[in-house]
This record gives structure tokens, sequence and C-alpha cells, in this order.
């Protein structure tokens, strides 16, 4: 290329951006994941300086590398462990701050679940073990889980899923990636209490409007759990590339080329390194010739920075609600998982006209959910908290919604007939009714606040759809 060729970069980089979480989500800036830990089981990791010195334990649970020495953690395995772990907790030193996770300053416990670079049914039966033993230790409050068992995704009685409904009663919430592929999610994603995300598509900021359905794995789980919960961006996720693989210096050269002008440009043709890739004759090359390439490669490689690329599945939608439980516990430390899942299903935004069942409640509103977990939720209204029970001949229900001025139960006990049976509110947000207990049989019922907008049961884990798009929670009396 001639000098005259280098007086401007050879290509605008901003059309290869993506926004990062904090303005895709329009999230709160504020909370950033102090005083909580997160907890990443998944195939294998990497000490990326995104996490600084916030890993407060590593286990390999297979026995096979024994500390997170960077020159043993280049094997392909540990490239996704990482990327979820950044995604949620990275503080974006590598890109001036940019990509940072909602979560940049929690503490982080990374747990690898492979042996020779599988994925083990086994060790993530020891990983959930392992946090359940270890959690008051590393004050473990989350554990994402971006990996799936080989487990009939029917099961809701195998190993694995009850060792994840043991831990959320223990009050740790488990968040686990739906799936990719369509089908049935697969334990742990399968467990009734354990938080189930899908994934949804934009390059954009998460309005309802633009967004699509990722393929993510969803259904009805023997007529009664519905997967998933929330769905969160599964696409056109910024993470890190990892460091000294031929994709990160092939990433860095070409970003680097990419900016550069002048003399600077020049020297960066003429001394082009030997990167698989990288043609070794980009010096006597034209321009135009040099910008296709850049062009080709960096569209191929999904390079949105100097060290880092744009990934998709629900794996990366998974830590990034976890990063949004971790910013909502900073808010709120006193939040139960249930409280949690009540905040983020009652929150989120459904996408109009799109598949009820992919989407759950819909797609999880960041800056609402830490804005209700602060305000509304006081400890004597966690406490209170629960699923509906039968005691003494009588069932009730408790619900939480500070902005309601009436609300009804209605369902199959009552023939759905509206003004009929109305709770109380016992607390500010906080909303009681008692019944007499049915005969033994399952039963649908909802709320409806103020005459007009139905809610399902968010303490209820239990939920079918029903013929009018939505879902209705079930109850099943022995």
């Amino acid at each position: 290329m001639h000098a005259k060729d280098c007086e401007s970069k050879l290509v605008d980089f901003e059309k290869y951006t993506v926004p990062s979480n904090l303005n895709r989500l329009q999230a709160n800036a504020d909370y950033r994941g102090r005083g909580v830990t997160i907890a990443f089981l998944d195939s294998g990791f990497y000490p990326h300086p995104d996490l600084g010195d916030r890993i407060v334990a590593y286990v390999d649970l297979s026995g096979e590398f024994n500390n997170l020495d960077p020159k043993n953690c280049r094997h392909t395995w540990n490239w996704h462990g990482m990327m979820t772990s950044v995604v949620a907790c990275g503080d974006g030193s590598l890109s001036d701050g940019y990509y940072r996770g909602l979560a940049s300053e929690a503490n982080i416990v990374l747990l690898k679940c492979s042996r020779g670079g599988m994925i083990c049914d086994d060790l993530i039966l020891e990983g959930l073990r392992w946090v359940k033993n270890n959690a008051s230790k590393y004050n473990i409050n989350i554990l994402n889980i971006s990996v799936g068992s080989d487990f009939d995704a029917k099961l809701l009685n195998c190993e694995i899923s009850q060792a994840a409904e043991d831990l959320v009663s223990d009050g740790i919430l488990v968040i686990a990636a739906a799936g990719n592929n369509r089908t049935l999610p697969r334990p742990p994603a399968n467990a009734p209490s354990v938080l189930t995300v899908g994934g949804c598509v934009t390059r954009n900021t998460c309005t309802p409007e633009e967004l699509e359905l990722y393929s993510s794995s969803f259904g009805v789980i023997l007529d009664l759990v519905v997967k998933p919960e929330v769905i969160a961006p599964a696409a056109w996720v910024a993470a890190p590339l990892l460091p000294g693989t031929n994709e990160y210096l092939r990433a860095k050269y070409c970003y680097d080329l990419a900016q550069a002008k002048g003399g600077h440009l020049l020297n960066l043709l003429n001394e082009a390194p030997q990167i698989e890739g990288i043609p070794n004759d980009l010096h006597s090359k034209s321009r135009e010739e040099v910008c296709k390439f850049l062009d080709e490669i960096l569209v191929k490689d999904k390079i949105v920075g100097r060290h880092y690329q744009h990934v998709d599945g629900t794996s990366f939608a998974a830590p990034t609600v976890a990063s949004i439980v971790a910013q909502m516990l900073e808010a709120n430390p006193q939040l139960s998982p249930a409280a949690v899942r009540q905040i983020l299903m009652s929150t989120a935004d459904r996408l109009n006209g799109k598949d009820l069942l992919a989407q759950g409640c819909g797609v999880v509103n960041a800056s609402n959910a830490v804005e209700q977990a602060r305000e509304t939720w006081r400890e004597d209204i966690i406490c209170e908290l629960r699923p509906p029970l039968v005691s003494e001949g009588k069932l009730s229900f408790v619900f939480v919604n500070d902005q309601a001025k009436k609300v009804e139960l209605m369902g199959d006990f009552n023939y759905w007939t509206p003004n009929q049976i109305f709770f109380q509110e016992i607390f500010d947000g906080l909303w009681k009714v008692e019944i007499d207990a049915p005969a033994p049989g399952r039963y649908r019922y909802k709320f409806r606040v103020d005459g007009e907008t139905w809610f399902e049961d968010p303490a209820n884990c239990y939920r079918k759809p029903n013929v009018w798009g939505t879902y209705d929670s079930i109850l099943n009396i022995a």
C-alpha cells in the first residue's frame, strides 16, 4: 500500500462494536454487586484481567488442574467459563471500562466441571454439593450454571435437580441457562425452583418492540413446570477472547490495523505477524484489498474490540441475569431467592406476538428490578413470602404489590367469579387472603389487581399455559 493511501483509518470500527450490557439493558450504573459473591459452574476458566483480584476460590472438580495458572488455562474448554464469568462480573479493564458486567465489583467463585474438556454429570453434582458445603465460607449468594447434564429433561427427581432445589432451600439463588435447541431444558434448568433463563436477540437496546426470540430451549415439564421464567440477551453479547490463542492475537492485530493511519499503519502492514489467517503480503495489497480483508475477518471472528468479540447462546443470557440479581442483592441484601424470582418475573416485559412458552414472563427489566428490590421489599414482607398454604382447613395466599389498590383471588375453586374473594393489605404492599380449603384436587388460579391486570402467583413455581395466551398458577391439594 502506498503512503498516500495511509493518511486515514482503513475502516470505521464503530460499525463492528455492540452495546455493553449496561447500555443495552439500560441498567442502573450505581450498583455493581458489592458485597455479593457469584459462583460459576462451567467447563473451565481463565483468570481474565477483567476479573481482577476478585476470584476468592477456584476448584477443579476433576482434579486435572488445581490452580488458575494462565499458562495451564489456554485449553479451548476454558473459553466458555471465562466468558460467562466476565459477562457477569468483568470490570471492562481491557476496554477502558466499556464492556464491564453489571456485577463488576462482585466476588467470584469458579468451579470447573469438565474432565478432558467434556462436561460430566458427576462433576455437576459434585459442584452443586460443593457450593452447599462452602456457601457460608465464601458468602455465596448466587450460583450461575451455563452447562447442562445428560439426564432426561422430564426427570424432576434426578440427583442434579434435587441438589439444585436444596441450594435454593438454603437461600442460594440458582440461575441456569435454558439451552439452545428448542427442546426441554435439561437438569438442573428443569428444576422448579431454579431460575431458568432463555434468550432474546437485539443488537440495540432491549425494548420489547425490537426484540426477537432466540432459539432457546423451553417447554412444560410434567404438565406443571414452565421453563424458562425470563429471557435476556443471548446474541451480540460482548465477551473476551481467550488470551494467548491464535484468535486473540489475530483480533489484536486486526483491531490495531483498522484503527491505525500514517506511518503506524505502514509499519503494521510491513510487519504483519505470523498468525493463522493473516496474509504475509498485506503490504503489497491495495487499500481496497486490505479494507476488504479486514471487513471479512472482523465479521468472521465477530470482533468488537481489541480483546473482545460478540458471542451468542443462553449461556450468556444466564450470567447477565445473575449480574442483575447481584445488583438487586447489593440494593437489598435481605432478599430471598423467592423474592428475587418474584421481582424479576413481575417486572419483566412480555413481548407481544411472540411465543409465550419461549419467553416466560418476558425480557428482564434490569432497572425496574433493582428499583423494586430497593424500594419495596422490607424484611417483614420477605419473611411472609411463601407459596399457597393449607393449614387447619384453610387455604391462604400472599402477594406483594405496593402499587395495588385492591387484589382479587380467582380460580377454579370459586368458578373464576369476579368481585368475590379479596385480599387484605396486612403491610404496605403485602396482601394476604384466606379461604376454606377446597376438596383435594388440582386447581388453576390467578390474582387480579385493580380489576384489570392479571398476575400468576410468583411464589408458586407451578404454572400452565391457558387459552388466553398467558399462564395460570397451579395448586395441587392432596
